[in-house]
C-alpha cells in the first residue's frame, strides 16, 4: 500500500538541519512504489495541528531542492511545543485524525531532546490507538547533548564556526602590546560541547584561548581572578571562553548575577550575559581593557563555515530514517556510532530507542576537562577534528550566498 510521508523540524535550527530534510525528501522520491507524497509540517507539530502543511514533492519538481544542503535555519520553520503527557489527550485524537486524512504512513521529526520527546509520545500514542504509522526521530542539535549517539548533525559545523571565528578574534585581540582581556560567550545551557570547540583555535604561535569554562564544572569567581592573573603574567592579551550556562557551586548561573536570565516556553532559562558580568569584574579588579563578545545565533546559523562532513552525515541521517521506517521500525532515532578504525574516521548509522534518549542529556566528559576546570584535553581534539573536515562553496548571486526561500515565507 502506498502511503505518504510527513516531515517536521523543531527546536533551534542548525547549519545542516535542512540537509537531513533533503535526505528525507530524496529517499521518499526514490521509493515511489511505497511512498506517494512527501509533506512537510510548517512550524513543526504545532503548525501541523493548525493545518499548516507544504507539499515537498511539488517543491522538488519546481526548485533545485539540493540547495537545501547549504541553506541554514529551519526551511520548514520551527516550534518549541510540548505535546501533553497524557497520551489520551484531545491533541492526539486531532493529530491522528489528520494523519488519517492525509494517508500518512511515516512521520519524521528532525530535532533535539524535546523533539525526541515528541517522537516518543507519538509512537506510544500510536501503539495505544493501534495505528500502524511509523515515527522516526532524526537528530540535530549544536549542543551535541543527545545520548546514545557519538555526535549530532549540526555540532561539527558549529565547532568549525567557533574555532574559525576564535582564530580571527585572537589575531585581532592580540595585536596590541598593552594588557587586555577578551571574553567570548558561547551557547551551552548545561553541556559545554560548543565552548570546548574553542580549543581547536589554538596555533603554534598562540596559546589562546588561555582559559575555557564550561557548565560541567562549578565556576568560582575568586579562582577565575587568580587564573586570569597568572595568564596575564604570561601573555599581555588573554582570551577567555565561557559557556552561557556556567554556574557557581550553589547552582546560581553567573548570568543571574545581573538578573538578566528569562525563561522560554519549555521552562528552560534563556541564558545570556555571563560574559558581560565577567567583563565588569575584570575591569573592576584588574583595571585593564576588557571586552565581552557573545557569538549568539551565528554559532548555529553560519552555513558559510559549515562542515562538509556534517552536511553529508545529516543527509544520510535523513535517508537512514526513511529506510528504517519502510523496514517497519518506529519509536527510534537515527544514531551515529563511531567505528574503531586504524585508517581514519568512520561512522555507521544505526537505530536507538527514542524512549531511552528523550529527556536525557549527554554532558561533556569530565575526564576531558583539565587544569582545575579551565582547559580541554587532547582527547577531545582527537574526537572533534574529524567532524569539522571539508568545506562547501555555496551558490552566489551578486556576491551573496543563495538560499532556498523558507516554506513559511511562501
Amino acid at each position: 500500500m502506498v502511503r505518504n510521508i510527513l516531515a517536521g523540524q523543531s527546536g533551534g535550527p542548525t547549519a545542516v538541519i535542512n540537509s537531513s530534510l533533503y535526505g528525507v525528501i530524496e529517499a521518499g522520491l526514490k521509493n515511489k512504489d511505497k511512498i506517494g507524497t512527501v509533506y512537510g509540517m510548517v512550524h513543526g507539530i504545532e503548525g501541523f495541528l493548525s493545518g499548516n502543511v507544504i507539499n515537498l514533492s511539488e517543491l522538488a519538481d519546481n526548485e533545485p531542492v539540493e540547495r537545501l544542503k547549504t541553506t541554514p535555519g529551519s526551511f520548514l520553520g520551527s516550534c518549541r511545543f510540548r505535546l501533553p503527557e497524557d497520551l489520551k489527550a484531545v491533541a492526539y485524537d486531532k493529530l491522528f485524525e489528520k494523519f488519517e486524512e492525509m494517508n500518512i504512513g511515516y512521520v519524521f521529526y528532525i530535532g533535539g531532546n524535546d523533539s525526541m520527546d515528541t517522537v516518543s509520545k507519538l509512537s506510544r500514542a500510536a501503539e495505544l490507538k493501534k495505528s500502524d504509522i511509523r515515527f522516526i526521530g532524526i537528530p540535530k542539535t549544536i549542543d551535541n547533548d543527545l545520548v546514545l549517539t557519538d555526535h549530532t548533525p549540526g555540532y561539527g559545523s558549529t565547532a568549525k564556526y567557533v574555532a574559525s571565528t576564535l582564530k580571527e578574534i585572537i589575531l585581532d585581540a592580540t595585536c596590541y602590546s598593552h594588557p587586555a582581556v577578551t571574553i567570548v560567550e558561547m551557547m551551552g545551557r548545561h553541556a559545554g560541547w560548543v565552548t570546548a570547540a574553542s580549543v581547536l583555535a589554538r596555533t603554534e604561535y598562540s596559546r589562546n584561548p588561555y582559559l575555557i569554562y564550561m557548565p560541567e564544572c562549578a565556576f568560582d569567581m575568586e579562582e577565575f581572578k587568580k587564573s586570569l592573573k597568572e595568564a596575564l603574567e604570561k601573555e599581555s592579551s588573554v582570551i577567555v571562553c565561557v559557556s552561557e550556562g556556567i554556574a557557581d557551586k550553589e547552582g546560581t548561573f553567573i548570568c543571574e548575577y545581573s538578573d538578566e536570565a528569562v525563561v522560554d516556553g519549555f521552562g528552560h532559562k534563556m541564558l545570556t550575559g555571563c560574559g558581560k558580568v565577567l567583563e565588569n569584574v575584570v575591569k573592576k579588579e584588574f583595571g585593564i581593557k576588557c571586552r565581552s563578545i557573545e557569538l549568539n545565533l551565528p554559532q548555529r546559523c553560519s552555513a558559510l563555515l559549515s562542515s562538509a562532513t556534517d552536511i553529508e552525515e545529516a543527509q544520510k541521517a535523513g535517508e537512514t530514517a526513511v529506510k528504517a521506517a519502510l523496514d517497519g521500525e518506529t519509536g527510534k532515532m537515527v544514531a551515529f556510532i563511531r567505528q574503531d578504525k586504524s585508517d581514519g574516521y568512520s561512522i555507521s548509522y544505526e537505530l536507538a530507542d527514542v524512549n531511552m534518549i528523550c529527556n536525557k542529556e549527554k554532558k561533556f566528559p569530565q575526564e576531558w576537562i583539565i587544569n582545575n576546570g579551565t582547559d580541554i584535553a587532547d582527547a577531545y581534539i582527537e574526537y572533534a577534528r574529524p567532524l569539522i573536515q571539508g568545506s562547501v562553496l555555496s551558490e552566489y548571486s551578486d556576491g551573496l550566498p543563495v538560499h532556498m526561500k523558507p516554506a513559511y515565507c511562501r
